[in-house]
C-alpha cells in the first residue's frame, strides 16, 4: 500500500495521513515490557483507540519484565502478521536481536518511550533529560540545602541515566557551593516500588535517617521512597516522581510528594500508532512530522521525536483535572483543606 492523502495542518505527527480504508490491511504489533506501572494501560488504550480510528488492527504481548520473553513475544507478533512494531523495551541491550528479526522481514520498529540503540528504529519519547531537570528543580526549590538521596530507575533502561543526567545539571551548582550533598544513590531493578522501598530503607539506616530530600525518578520509586520515609516518621521530606500516576497525584494533594512530571501518555500512544501505520505504509523515518536527527550518548544517530513534559505540583494540580487525566474525586480522596482543586 502507498500513502493516499495529505494530513491537515495541526494534526499529530505524520507528514501525510492514511485513510481508514488504506490502513485496513495494516496490523500493528505492540510489545510491552510489563504492565506494573499504572500508566502503561493508559498508553495501550491510546494506541488502540488511534489504530481503531485509522482502521488498523492491534495485536500485543506482555513480556512480564523478562527480556528473554520479550524476544519470543516479538517473534510471535511477527509470525502473527505484524506490519509494524511498537516496542517498549525491557532491556535496551537485549532487544537487539528482535529489531534485527523485524528488519529481516522489512517490518519497521518504533522504539516506544525507551531508547533502542539502533538507527532502524524510530525513537518516540518525552524529553527525559528535561524530566530529570524538572524533578530536581522542584525538590531544590523546597530544600535548597541538606542531604540528598537519588533513587534511580532500572539499570537496563537508558531513561534512568537520561533522568539522572538532567537531575545532576540542576543540582551541580548547589553541590559545588557545598549547600547540598548526595549521600546515596541507587538504581531500582525493574523500576519496582518494592525495590525502591528496600533501597530507601537501607539508605536511611546507613545515614541514621539524616536525609533531607529524595529525587526519585518515577512515581513507583517515589511511592516506595515515601513508604520508607513514612515508616520512620519522616513526613514532609521533598520527593519527586514522574508519570502522574493517580496515587502520586493524590500524594501531592496530601503533601507527601513534591512533584510528578506529567508525560501525557495519551498523546504518546496516539502518536506511536500514527507513526507505526505511516511506516507500515512505506514511508521513511524522516517523513514523520516533528522528527529530527538525534545522537544518543553512545554515538548512535537516530531519527527521533521528543514530546514536552509538564511538572505537576500542589500549585497546578487543576491542570490534570481540567485535562481529564484524573477526576477531582480521585485526586482529592482523603484530602481536606488541600491545594486547589481539593480545597
Amino acid at each position: 500500500m502507498r500513502f493516499v492523502a495529505t494530513i491537515l495542518a495541526g494534526a499529530l505527527l505524520s507528514a501525510t495521513a492514511i485513510t481508514a480504508a488504506a490502513a485496513a490491511d495494516i496490523t500493528v504489533g505492540v510489545s510491552w515490557s510489563n504492565f506494573q506501572e499504572e500508566r502503561w494501560k493508559t498508553d495501550e488504550a491510546a494506541i488502540k483507540a488511534k489504530l481503531e480510528e485509522l482502521g488498523a488492527t492491534y495485536i500485543s504481548a506482555d513480556a512480564q519484565s523478562s527480556s528473554a520473553k520479550q524476544i519470543s513475544d516479538i517473534e510471535a507478533l511477527i509470525a502473527q502478521g505484524a506490519d509494524a512494531l511498537i516496542i517498549l523495551a525491557q532491556d535496551a541491550q537485549a532487544i537487539g536481536p528482535a529489531v534485527q528479526a523485524a528488519a529481516d522481514e522489512g517490518i519497521p520498529v518504533v522504539g516506544y518511550d525507551r531508547l533502542i540503540e539502533d538507527p532502524r528504529a524510530f525513537y518516540l519519547t518525552f524529553d527525559n533529560v528535561e524530566v530529570g531537570r524538572m524533578q530536581a528543580r522542584e525538590v531544590l526549590k523546597l530544600q535548597p540545602e541538606g542531604n540528598y538521596v537519588m533513587i534511580k530507575g532500572s539499570p537496563t533502561d537508558p531513561n534512568a541515566d537520561f533522568l539522572r543526567g538532567g537531575q545532576q545539571e540542576i543540582l551541580q551548582e548547589a553541590i559545588d557551593a557545598g549547600k547540598i550533598k548526595i549521600v546515596a544513590e541507587a538504581y531500582t531493578d525493574g523500576w519496582l516500588p518494592a525495590n525502591a522501598q528496600r533501597n530507601m530503607e537501607q539508605i536511611l539506616t546507613a545515614n541514621n535517617n539524616e536525609v533531607d530530600a529524595v529525587v526519585a525518578s518515577n512515581d513507583g520509586t517515589a511511592g516506595g521512597s515515601v513508604a520508607a520515609l513514612t515508616a520512620q516518621g519522616m513526613d514532609g521530606i521533598p520527593v519527586s516522581g514522574q508519570d502522574a500516576d493517580f496515587a502520586a497525584l493524590n500524594r501531592i494533594a496530601k503533601g507527601s510528594q513534591t512533584v510528578s512530571v506529567w508525560k501525557d501518555s495519551r498523546d504518546l500512544g496516539a502518536s506511536a500508532a500514527e507513526i507505526a501505520v505511516s511506516l507500515a505504509d512505506g514511508n521513511e523515518l524522516s517523513d514523520v512530522e516533528g522528527s529530527a536527527t538525534w545522537t544518543s550518548p553512545a554515538g548512535t544517530e537516530l531519527t527521533a521525536r521528543f514530546l514536552e513534559p509538564v511538572p505537576i505540583t500542589k500549585d497546578n494540580l487543576s491542570v490534570v483535572v481540567d485535562a481529564g487525566w484524573i477526576s477531582k474525586e480521585e485526586l482529592c480522596q482523603g484530602v481536606s483543606n488541600g491545594p486547589a482543586p481539593c480545597n
